[in-house]
């Protein structure tokens, strides 16, 4: 399996067999589909999906994805989960093409034999040039998960809550040259939960895209939709960039202070849940002989306290109150912590572990 899809980054070839077939017996359109992530998964199944209906006006004649990685703690080399999707849907492994960089000779040279008059990308992870964009007839389009001017980048789902939005959504918009700056073929809004984290609402996000791309297709196939499309107002325009990571240490942006305001704090939380992460160091100090520690401790789930302000003394003592850790921050404000995990060990609630202290004391550094 591994050594199908490497072979795709390195050799220039004629139009693969399957796809040739596929060619003369069908006068669909051929699409080429763009994606990396598990949550990329949503976008291909509903194309798999639309495509093997009777009266589809398309096929997928092949899918680009992320080169395997090694994975896990014995650093096996495993595909993409867009390219285990397909391999498990049955796609043909010589129609999945890895490669480095979209920009390679022979990855555009195959993707040029297909002939695609479509490519449709969702979080694919790699930099689409010049040449690639003049491939298909009908152009690129991109499901991005931010109401387009707002949020171009990387992270647009992690930026939103970071700032705390209460109303975001996905657009479909034509790939330029410039980042997220094609024009907007369509947009889906979306409310905001003050609770929901950032895994569970990209999730949301590509599956209500889904559903707007497929009902979009007609129209861009025919050329309305490119005819129709809205250009982007750059002055409106905000970015949403990479989240600042080291992969050999915990990532600079994981970590928190506390001289925030509350509501700052679990934004942040929830925006960067599952991947970074967030990270407070502590104090760690025992009554009876007065010894103490400094620890490391990854938040996973906050809110902000409905408890009222901390006062005085309090304000650099962490206590504990109604099943949940209270920190106090800027402005008297505390935040209620109610999952957390110690490095090497399991995500535990917060009386959990607070009972595990055995009546030492938790402060703020």
């Amino acid at each position: 399996m591994n050594s199908s899809l490497m072979l795709r980054r390195f050799f220039c070839f004629n139009a693969p067999a399957s796809a040739s077939a596929a060619s003369t017996s069908s006068k669909k359109k051929p699409l080429v589909f763009l994606g990396s992530p598990q949550v990329s998964t949503t976008v291909l199944d509903a194309l798999f999906n639309a495509s093997s209906a009777p009266n589809s006006i398309f096929e997928i004649a092949a899918i680009v994805t992320q080169p395997p990685a090694r994975k896990g703690r014995g650093k096996k080399l495993m595909p993409s989960p867009v390219a285990q999707y397909a391999i498990n849907r049955g796609f043909p492994y010589d129609l999945i093409f890895t490669p480095e960089r979209a920009g390679e000779d022979a990855f555009l040279c195959g993707l040029r034999a297909l002939q695609p008059e479509l490519c449709i990308t969702a979080a694919y992870g790699n930099i689409l040039p010049m040449q690639f964009l003049k491939i298909p007839s009908m152009g690129t389009v991109n499901v991005h998960p931010s109401l387009l001017p707002l949020y171009r980048g990387a992270a647009p789902v992690q930026r939103a809550l970071q700032d705390g939005v209460k109303e975001t959504g996905v657009s479909l918009a034509f790939t330029v040259r410039a980042l997220d700056a094609g024009p907007v073929i369509a947009h889906e809004r979306l409310d905001v939960d003050d609770e929901i984290k950032a895994p569970d609402l990209l999730d949301l996000l590509f599956s209500q895209g889904s559903k707007l791309l497929i009902h979009e297709l007609p129209a861009i196939f025919d050329g309305s939709a490119r005819a129709n499309a809205q250009p982007q107002d750059d002055s409106k325009a905000t970015l949403a960039p990479k989240l600042l990571c080291d992969m050999q240490i915990a990532p600079e942006e994981s970590w928190i202070s506390f001289d925030e305001e509350a509501w700052v704090l679990h934004n942040k939380v929830r925006a960067f849940a599952g991947w970074p992460g967030t990270r407070a160091k502590l104090m760690l100090a025992d009554g009876k002989d007065g010894q103490q520690n400094i620890i490391e401790l990854k938040i996973i789930t906050t809110r902000v306290c409905h408890h009222g302000i901390v006062q005085g003394n309090e304000m650099d003592e962490i206590t504990f109150s109604k099943g949940s850790l209270v920190f106090p921050c800027r402005n008297s404000t505390p935040l209620e912590v109610l999952e957390v995990q110690l490095p090497g060990k399991k995500v535990v609630s917060a009386a959990a572990f607070w009972n595990g202290l055995r009546g030492q004391k938790l402060k703020k550094l």
